[in-house]
């Protein structure tokens, strides 16, 4: 089983976002630092507005790459967030993970304590990946 390393920061303000965007899916792209350690949540809006899925602005996905460009960071993971169900791919989640080379997290909000989980999805397979919390 692969593993993810996320700074701790970096969950805590996702975890921000999301609890301030409810009661719609909040979203955002993950950056890593030079040792692959994921270092950064790059906000983005739900264009969608919704509580049960989630679309990225354009605009604000070409800033996301020429934020990567110009950092050195490598855009590593999306995620989105799971209001009310738990952190696991849907199938519009399955269906709609076009490329096998990046991490998609997804945080649920569903319970009391917010789980974030990582997955590889290639061909509609999805891997869980272990996510270790780093400092």
């Amino acid at each position: 089983m692969s593993i993810v390393k996320l700074k701790r920061k970096t969950l805590n303000e996702v975890i921000e976002q999301a609890k301030s965007e409810l009661p719609n899916e909040s979203c955002g792209y993950l950056l890593s630092d030079k040792e692959g350690i994921v270092d950064e949540n790059f906000k983005m809006t739900n264009i969608d507005q919704s509580p049960e899925h989630f679309s990225f602005d354009p605009r604000e996905q070409f800033a996301a790459i020429k934020h990567s460009r110009t950092t050195g960071k490598k855009l590593v993971a999306n995620w989105h967030s799971h209001p009310s169900t738990p952190s696991r791919p849907s199938v519009e989640d399955i269906k709609l993970a076009y490329d096998p080379n990046i991490i998609y997290f997804i945080l649920s909000l569903a319970d009391d304590v917010p789980v974030f989980n990582a997955f590889n999805i290639k061909n509609g397979v999805v891997e869980k990946l272990v996510v270790e919390l780093v400092d």
